[in-house]
């Protein structure tokens, strides 16, 4: 690369679903790797499959990226607006006999197919229209870039060292179809091109595509891009990462609470590495990125790995932070949380923290402070028979005006004594009573993150629904 020439990266996803993790970190790589390099990172949206592109999932690519905070520095490019250059450069290659047309139909094509697979070998183009000299009448026909039958082709990659391959392999591929629409390789190349990207960074199911890349860049003597193909994400069982797979998006994550900062240093470091660092600011991110960092075979996925991460986030980050945070993921996909609420559940936060890997666990630790129902079914878990100990507590704490953990546990260890029963025959009804479910915070935190007034009123709630239950 010309020492001064700008480094410009992309990231050009297709919008016919949600965004991958594979993709996520293949953004975050080309983010880093331009912003280590003082360049640009661009945003390319490749919609050209009409049938599967749709807006909605544009907007979730978007959407998602913002989350992440990894942002582009100019306006998306969407691919579909650019197909005229796509086609001018096609007709270009054909005139200047880097390109032919190609009338076979789709039936000559499945002929060859299947005599190729009953010779047990791969199926590449029979280059027969390759050397036609004069045009089939009206005929429909497809325009097929005339690849380079004698050498190789050598990809000087950045991540995966010198690879070549002989010329012979790559077949005479479709640049331009029946409809004159485009093909993926020559609209990936013209926009390279016409974006001045300088480095190439993607995933290593790619790297056949470079070598077709290439020799369009050859042809139409532009300068090549830089490439680097980084090894894809596998599942736990080392298999590749696909769409079907459980948590493949980045939308999987953010339902269960993951934080952005979290997946970002997760994905980071999947693949990547800096001495035995961990953890990463945005700041050290950018200053240690490289390319030659990164490794060459696949990584697994690691849930585990993931959970701890965002556990040492959800700790680290400051409670207002966390507050905003968590009020944002409850909208989404959650009830919301009341906003006479939140100044309650931020004075709670560093309990929650403790307890809590998630945002939907501080959801779901938290949700008996703002969405509180003493069902039927619940109160009837409760033994009858603790109703005179439960109007006790009630009538000491409001005589009293005190719900500190020293005053409920003096008060609970004379009862226990008293009435001869263990914390669990008391702390399990007072739980219903208090959250409205059997499972959740201990009884002293639960009386903190409520605050008196609160406790008492809910103590209130369940003697008055119970004594009126004895009248009926």
């Amino acid at each position: 690369m010309d020492s001064t020439q700008q480094v410009i990266t992309r990231f050009a996803p297709s919008p016919t679903g949600n965004l991958h993790i594979g993709g996520a970190r293949t953004a975050l790589f080309n983010w880093l790797f331009s912003k280590n390099k003082k360049g640009k990172f661009l945003l390319r949206i490749e919609d050209t499959d009409i049938q599967r592109s749709k807006d909605e999932y544009y907007d979730q690519i978007v959407s998602t990226l913002k989350w992440l905070e990894i942002y582009w520095d100019e306006e998306p490019y969407i691919q579909s607006k650019n197909i005229e250059s796509h086609v001018n450069v096609a007709n270009t290659l054909l005139k200047n006999g880097h390109a032919y047309k190609c009338y076979c139909t789709e039936k000559e094509l499945e002929e060859e197919k299947k005599l190729y697979l009953k010779k047990k070998i791969p199926y590449t183009y029979s280059k027969k229209c390759r050397d036609l000299i004069e045009p089939i009448g009206d005929k429909p026909f497809v325009i097929r870039f005339k690849s380079k039958i004698e050498g190789k082709t050598i990809l000087k990659d950045l991540v995966q060292g010198d690879v070549e391959i002989n010329n012979r392999t790559i077949e005479d591929f479709v640049i331009l179809r029946k409809d004159n629409k485009p093909t993926y390789n020559l609209s990936a190349a013209v926009d390279d091109y016409q974006m001045k990207i300088s480095h190439v960074i993607r995933g290593d199911d790619h790297k056949i595509n470079a070598f077709k890349q290439i020799q369009i860049f050859e042809s139409m003597k532009w300068k090549i891009p830089e490439y680097a193909h980084i090894p894809l994400i596998h599942s736990r069982e080392g298999k590749k990462l696909s769409k079907r797979d459980d948590a493949s998006t980045v939308e999987d994550y953010k339902k269960i609470g993951i934080l952005p900062e979290a997946l970002r240093n997760y994905l980071l470091r999947l693949g990547w590495s800096y001495k035995d660092k961990e953890i990463f600011s945005e700041n050290e991110s950018i200053e240690f990125f490289n390319l030659k960092n990164i490794g060459k075979s696949p990584s697994k996925l690691d849930f585990d790995r993931i959970k701890s991460m965002n556990e040492f986030y959800i700790k680290s980050t400051e409670d207002e932070s966390l507050l905003k945070k968590l009020v944002y993921y409850a909208e989404l996909y959650k009830e919301k949380i009341p906003k006479q609420f939140h100044e309650t559940i931020k004075i709670n936060l560093s309990f929650l923290k403790n307890k809590s890997k998630s945002l939907e666990d501080i959801y779901n630790n938290s949700k008996y402070i703002f969405s509180y129902e003493l069902k039927e079914e619940q109160i009837q878990k409760i033994d009858k028979s603790k109703l005179n100990i439960i109007k006790n507590i009630y009538s000491l704490v409001k005589k009293e005006n005190n719900i500190s953990k020293d005053y409920l546990k003096n008060i609970f260890d004379k009862i226990i004594e008293t009435e001869k029963i263990n914390f669990k025959d008391l702390g399990q009804p007072l739980r219903i009573i208090l959250t409205g479910s059997e499972y959740g915070p201990a009884i002293y935190d639960i009386a903190n993150s409520l605050g008196l007034e609160e406790f008492v009123n809910r103590l209130e709630l369940f003697i008055t629904k119970i004594d009126k239950n004895i009248k009926n």
